[in-house]
């Protein structure tokens, strides 16, 4: 499936959400910054055009998400015209954990420590409205921009996500997720299950601690963090932690040091256009200022104010 091509920057769709540049591409279409013209905020929007039956019916299930919480960037709107289908939720700026990941390689205990926290804060919450996410990997964890403070994420991408134990978002033979993170249950066709969403919670942790991806991780390393990921990593469902709050609690019962907390850029940046001429008219502004104070400042010594 093709992505929506870049000439459709400034399309309105639906009469609603004005697109404005490209910031990501994937296998339901492309992500686009866009402008919501009824409230004026700036949102994130999923474009896919001319949608299959499949992929719609994703679009649909991420529609039906609505979890508010701090850590969950769950759709909020929805609009279609002509070939476009757009789902629109939160801009967040921070790129991802994935990303976060590519540019550090492991990160420290403490940091580990908070991304974990406020992602079972967000799963607890995923799992309180009744569903499965069912896709927790380090590209779907989003960052707010946080140059200099502790990262805040975002739990998003809700387009395999399903109700606990409905057998109808169920395929047998076959799984639904990213392979690796998967629980062994949920690679062989299991009902969703939130402890599924837990044991991608201990395959992340294990990225984040040795920079391994799944299929490259070996034996949980002596760290920290390792009462936890021992509880999580667990192949038997019913020996796993049995909530997301129960991991939780774990958590924070460990001696983990402070976190040493890389900084997050904005990755987005101003709108293309944005701002250009409002930074010129304020430079010129102060140049102006200055040059006034100097010419004050000249004319008093030189007597010429008398």
């Amino acid at each position: 499936m093709s992505t929506l091509p870049r000439s459709r920057t400034g399309t309105v769709v639906a009469g609603r959400y004005a697109l404005v540049d490209q910031v990501g591409a994937g296998a339901m279409g492309s992500v686009w910054r866009a402008r919501d013209e009824r409230t004026g905020d700036e949102v994130a929007v999923k474009v896919l055009g001319r949608p299959g039956s499949a992929l719609l019916a994703r679009f649909v299930r991420e529609q039906a998400v609505r979890v508010r919480h701090p850590h969950v960037v769950a759709p909020h709107g929805w609009a279609a015209e002509d070939d476009l289908v757009v789902l629109a939720m939160e801009l967040v700026r921070g790129g991802s954990v994935a990303d976060l990941l590519r540019e550090h390689g492991p990160l420290d205990a403490g940091t580990v420590a908070a991304i974990l926290e406020q992602l079972l804060l967000g799963l607890g919450a995923v799992h309180a409205a009744g569903l499965v996410h069912r896709d927790v990997k380090p590209a779907n964890l989003l960052l707010e921009a946080t140059p200099g403070g502790a990262p805040h994420l975002r739990l998003g991408d809700f387009g395999v996500a399903a109700p606990v134990a409905d057998r109808r978002f169920t395929t047998v033979p076959g799984a639904i997720g990213t392979d690796g993170y998967m629980a062994p249950e949920q690679a062989r066709g299991a009902a969703p299950d939130p402890t599924q969403d837990l044991y991608a919670v201990g395959r992340v942790a294990l990225e984040l601690i040795t920079g391994l991806p799944p299929l490259q991780q070996g034996a949980i390393p002596s760290h920290p963090l390792r009462p936890l990921l021992e509880r999580l990593l667990v192949a038997d469902p019913e020996q796993r932690l049995v909530s997301a709050d129960a991991a939780l609690r774990l958590l924070r019962r460990l001696p983990v040091p402070p976190p040493e907390c890389p900084g997050v850029p904005d990755r987005l940046g101003r709108r293309p256009g944005e701002a250009a001429g409002r930074v010129d008219v304020v430079g010129w502004a102060v140049v102006a200022t200055l040059l006034t104070v100097i010419a004050g400042c000249l004319c008093v010594l030189l007597g010429w104010w008398a």
